[in-house]
Parts: structure tokens; sequence; C-alpha cells
């Protein structure tokens, strides 16, 4: 990484960013950029448990969110952890966390970490929802569902 400057520094130093490069082992002294080899999107991520079904294994729980995330490719952004003694809605901070931070999908250890152990159809709508134990994907819709499209004919007419 280098620290580079824009054409109008000030005192405050406030015009520097900071520019990912990397090189090839050069001809003699000079080093040369490398193609492509620019700074990656990876997407956003959200970890997310309930203290009293994670229970003594909390920790365990976090760090096995943490791993999925990494091994998936995600940018683990957060941990929202849900204690039910508190009495606030169970979905309300971890989809105003989503928002915020614009996350693309929420890590959970299992789905009985949701109501009645069933993954929220409203989170769905906003996340991809995954879970670590038993390792799977509810993702969001991208498309119409099919059947609100009209019916295709076999013969072309």
């Amino acid at each position: 990484m280098e620290l580079q400057a824009t054409e109008d520094e000030s005192e405050d130093h406030s015009g520097f960013y900071l520019e990912f490069l990397k090189f090839n082992e050069g001809v003699g002294d000079h080093e040369l950029p490398l193609e492509g080899a620019d700074m990656r999107y990876m997407p956003t991520c959200l970890g997310y448990l309930r203290t009293d079904v994670s229970g003594v294994a909390q920790l365990w729980d976090q760090s096995q969110i943490r791993k999925l995330a990494t091994r998936l490719g995600y940018d683990f952004a957060d941990m929202v952890i849900y204690d039910p003694k508190f009495g606030r809605p169970p979905l309300a901070r971890l989809k105003a966390q989503a928002t915020r931070l614009d996350a693309e999908a929420v890590i959970v250890p299992s789905p009985e970490h949701f109501e009645g152990g069933e993954i929220p159809g409203t989170l769905v709508q906003q996340l991809d929802v995954i879970t670590v134990n038993p390792e799977e994907t509810y993702a969001r819709r991208t498309m119409s569902p099919l059947r609100d499209l009209p019916p295709a004919r076999a013969d072309g007419a």
C-alpha cells in the first residue's frame, strides 16, 4: 500500500488516501505494477445468535460463524447478539444493522436461533440467511416468482 496525496494538499493533510498496489519483479531496480492487482469487493455479512439458545457454547458459536463467513468469502462486519431478558423484538436490531451496513447475508449457528426454529420469511426477503449446522443457505429471490409470468406455449404461438 502507498500513501498518496491529492493535488490540493492542505496543512491538515485531509487530502491523503491509500492505494493498494502489487508489484511484479521488474528488470533491474524497477518494479512494475501487476495487471488486475486492485482491491476486490467482498460482500458484507453479519452474525446473529440468541444467548438463551447458545448458552455456554456462545463463544464457540461465534467462532463457527466467523469461520464460515471467511470460508464463504464474506467481509464479517458485526455480531448481533440477542438476549431475551431485555424484552426487545428479536430481529429488530439485526434488520437495522443489516440495513445500516448494507449487508448481503446473516450467518446463524442453527435455525433454532429464530422463533419456532424456523427461518423468518421477512428476514429472507432482506438478506440471505446461512446456517452453520446444518450448513444451508436460504437465498433472497432476485426475480419474480414464475407464477407471476404469463404461461409459455410449446408451439411458439
